[in-house]
């Protein structure tokens, strides 16, 4: 026990949002005191958050059809550029069977129509705000100037909405002398000047967008080009997009949220028990729920993204008779591997994304495999599953060899190590989740480095924390002092720190100039204070 978990707060107490953020019994034993307790909740259960309970008949899994997300046609094409429109709005949607849903969404689908880009050719999305609220788009993983790359206090109002004084941002009063606000629409710019991969779009507003997510403001993009779509690596209908995403529903069909402020305006943060992060006990993917989908005897390609607020997975595919089928990396965050790695089970947290390639070859027809959640329990072990339908030639292949455009950072190349922790702490008395001791500020500046700079940040954690960088990929040097683990390999948006864990990352500081965030991505974290300002000069 903490040697302060007995004069913890019993509530959340109502002081200024920034001076004092209360996250109290909801807790327990987060390191307060240091990594001394974190050792001993690395020896605890993995998962850190509060679970919700759905009041609506669920559906038994494996029935609904998976969906597959649209793509979306540009609405323009002239000088070398695909042009976009996506209209945020709300509406409502069957998610469980028969039972309709309230969701906020790009274009009124759950998840967002999927953009597909070429590498290199630009593409410029405008977005019309047509929800309640202020909203935000970051394109997660992408290469993008500062201007567009979706920072919290960058807002596009909508119509009706008071325009925040010069200098403020209107939420708590934080200010923000270089928030650039919209109204009714906004054209994000996307050079797309980056290797071919999975990327996803979501919702960034400062204060809430853990809330703006769940409610169903994220949507995918795909980035190609010629050399990986020369690789033959399986395509087309065997080719896979799997948002997974948990959620909970009430009685009623509407998605349960422990908002303080249900109407997202002005009151920011989450009841008590859900300080920790917010679990749903639905697993959707591509927003239906515990899916199916009939496939051939052959390989496909899986594109796997986390897009949950706080829950952590480790994926198997299992068929009926108990084998467990490879799950063979291809990809990682920002693109293709330099050579595949065999996973048996593969661990992926929030904002993660994997490329991963399964072979159906050696199942009978009718027979079927499961994705399960090893993480999970009860109706959350269970993700979504395969009907093997037919026996069929298999035209895709793995090469030995998928890239060899990797960056070949070494730590000798670094001109400084940076030591970061991302952890509970104290503050005027209160608790809070915290980078370096700090909650988030748009107006002091974090950390500043030089463009081109390589840099070794070194990253601690207490608990479970999904860090995420803007603008950069990463590779990832360590664990807690020893060689990354397999699925560590590649280059990386997002790192996933263990209970207790400090892991090592290299980076270069290319591309654009400006102000950009880092920040961990179970999305309550980020919500109260766990996100930091990286300005590149």
């Amino acid at each position: 026990m903490s040697e302060h978990e007995d004069d913890r707060p019993d509530g959340v107490r109502e002081v200024a949002r920034r001076h004092f953020l209360s996250i109290g019994g909801a807790l327990g034993l987060v390191a307060f005191t240091g990594l001394t307790t974190a050792h001993a909740l690395a020896r605890r259960p993995p998962r850190t958050g509060a679970e919700l309970r759905s009041e609506a008949p669920l559906p038994p899994p494996f029935q609904v059809p998976l969906p597959i997300p649209p793509v979306l046609r540009p609405a323009g094409t002239a000088g070398g550029v695909d042009r976009y429109e996506i209209t945020q709005r709300e509406t409502t949607a069957e998610i469980l069977p028969g039972v309709r849903t309230p969701l906020w969404t790009y274009d009124g689908t759950f998840p967002g129509p999927t953009i597909e880009s070429r590498r290199g050719r630009p593409v410029t999305v405008r977005h019309r705000n047509e929800l309640p609220v202020p909203t935000v788009v970051h394109l997660h993983g992408g290469r993008t100037p500062a201007a567009s790359d979706g920072y919290p206090t960058d807002l596009v109002l909508p119509g009706g909405w008071p325009a925040v004084r010069s200098g403020h941002h209107h939420m708590g009063g934080m200010r923000d002398p270089r928030a650039v606000e919209t109204r009714l629409t906004r054209d994000y710019t996307f050079p797309l000047d980056q290797r071919p991969t999975l990327l996803w779009y979501h919702d960034h507003r400062m204060d809430f967008t853990a809330p703006a997510i769940w409610r169903g403001l994220a949507g995918l993009h795909i980035v190609r080009d010629d050399a990986e779509d020369a690789l033959g690596l399986p395509s087309g209908p065997r080719e896979l997009p799997l948002m997974i995403a948990d959620r909970a529903f009430g009685a009623d069909g509407t998605l349960t949220y422990p908002a303080l402020d249900p109407a997202l305006r002005e009151r920011p943060g989450v009841q008590e028990p859900y300080l920790a992060g917010v679990l749903g006990d639905v697993i959707l993917v591509n927003g239906a729920p515990w899916p199916v989908h009939e496939v051939d005897a052959v390989q496909y390609r899986l594109r796997v993204l986390n897009a949950s607020n706080a829950r952590h997975y480790e994926l198997e595919a299992v068929t009926d008779d108990g084998r467990r089928l490879d799950l063979v990396q291809v990809g990682a965050d920002q693109g293709l591997l330099a050579a595949p790695v065999v996973h048996t089970s593969l661990p992926i947290a929030p904002a993660e994304r994997y490329d991963l390639v399964v072979d159906f070859s050696r199942v009978p027809v009718g027979g079927r495999v499961r994705i399960v959640n090893r993480l999970g329990s009860g109706r959350t072990r269970d993700v979504m599953a395969f009907r093997v339908a037919r026996k069929a030639k298999d035209g895709g292949r793995i090469p030995r060899v998928l890239s060899t455009d990797l960056p070949s950072w070494r730590r000798s190349d670094a001109v400084r190590v940076r030591d970061l922790s991302f952890r509970a702490g104290r503050m005027d008395g209160g608790h809070g989740w915290l980078i370096d001791g700090k909650p988030f500020d748009p107006a002091r500046t974090d950390v500043t480095t030089r463009l081109g700079d390589v840099e070794v940040w070194r990253l601690v954690a207490d608990v479970h924390h999904p860090v995420h960088l803007h603008l950069v990929g990463f590779r990832v040097l360590s664990r807690g002092g020893r060689p990354p683990l397999p699925h560590d390999a590649g280059l990386k948006d997002t790192v996933s720190l263990r209970p207790g864990e400090a892991a090592e990352i290299i980076t270069r500081f290319d591309g654009y100039r400006g102000r950009y965030l880092f920040h961990c991505h179970n999305a309550e974290h980020e919500d109260m204070g766990m996100m930091a300002n990286l300005q590149i000069v």
